[in-house]
């Protein structure tokens, strides 16, 4: 089996630790085959905190204990990888990496945000295609074994509906809902798939709730907590009733679900998510905060 090269850019965030023991551990439960990280930029923001105050660290540990080699560029890391893993935590700088390691022709996953708006996320679609390569970007949630095997039983009738919740962590250069509720949101895409026509948000200072509403009639929503309950999970509403998951009862860990959706664009350069929809998820989030800028209701393609 050919064992894939892969490099890392921003080595800011738990998950390059997380998806790099997967690759590497033999010995864990759910190491993914098939591939080893190879080259890492660093990165980091100096304006966000849980950026810059973590880059160090996980970048040593991503040495020390993994025996990746460590580039002072992007462009380094493409030139000595099969493809590519874009981790930088902060979606601000998202384009600007992805514009300098485009032209090397890897494939490239984009970490949750894809961007922290839907001109950047269009930008990145538009530099994809002039290169030919395929690129992907998604919340691990999106992948959660309980989602994906209730979403499979058919016999349970369509989907007419669902309230998602999750935690709402908020991290002021990310705007206010790209940090945290895009793993929600993500979730509810999977559920209600693209098409949502307009959406509409109400705050407090313990929760928000967003309203969408999709061009069929449909309605999801999504509850983001600050206090409260901080799990993931779903109420799918179909023809025949209402079912409730809980994203974390499998006890596979997301980063591993998603990890094999990259692997496999990885080797066969088939995107299993259309990039149009991830661009939609954030519109999706970019008309949530008019949303709660204007009072009203937010079309989808407003000013588009």
């Amino acid at each position: 089996m050919t064992i894939l090269r892969i490099g890392l850019i921003g080595l800011d965030t738990s998950h390059c630790i997380a998806f790099t023991r997967l690759l590497h551990d033999t010995s864990d439960a759910y190491h993914v085959p098939g591939a080893r990280v190879v080259a890492a930029y660093p990165g980091g923001s100096p304006d966000f905190h849980l950026s810059i105050s973590r880059v160090d660290g996980f970048t040593n540990d991503i040495q020390q204990k993994f025996g990746v080699q460590i580039m002072a560029s992007p462009e380094e890391v493409a030139q000595q990888s099969d493809a590519l893993m874009l981790l930088a935590a902060d979606g601000r700088v998202h384009l600007e990496l992805f514009r300098r390691i485009a032209p090397f022709g890897k494939p490239v996953f984009i970490d949750k945000p894809l961007a922290l708006n839907s001109s950047d996320a269009e930008e990145i679609g538009k530099i994809a295609a002039s290169h030919g390569i395929s690129v992907m970007s998604s919340s691990s949630l999106r992948y959660a074994v309980s989602l994906i095997e209730e979403l499979g039983r058919e016999e349970k009738g369509k989907v007419t509906g669902a309230d998602v919740q999750g935690p709402m962590e908020i991290q002021p250069t990310q705007s206010r809902y790209f940090w945290y509720v895009i793993h929600a949101a993500e979730m509810l895409y999977a559920i209600m798939g693209p098409g949502c026509r307009e959406v509409a948000v109400s705050s407090t200072e313990e929760h928000d709730l967003i309203t969408g509403t999709w061009d069929d009639g449909r309605i999801g929503t999504v509850r983001g907590n600050r206090v409260g309950n901080s799990k993931f999970g779903a109420l799918i509403h179909r023809t025949s009733g209402s079912d409730y998951i809980d994203a974390s009862s499998s006890g596979k860990p997301f980063y591993a679900d998603l990890l094999e959706q990259v692997l496999f664009m990885f080797s066969t350069g088939q995107t299993v998510l259309p990039f149009e929809q991830s661009v939609e998820v954030i519109r999706f989030l970019e008309a949530v905060e008019e949303s709660l800028a204007s009072g009203k209701k937010v079309s989808m393609f407003a000013n588009r």
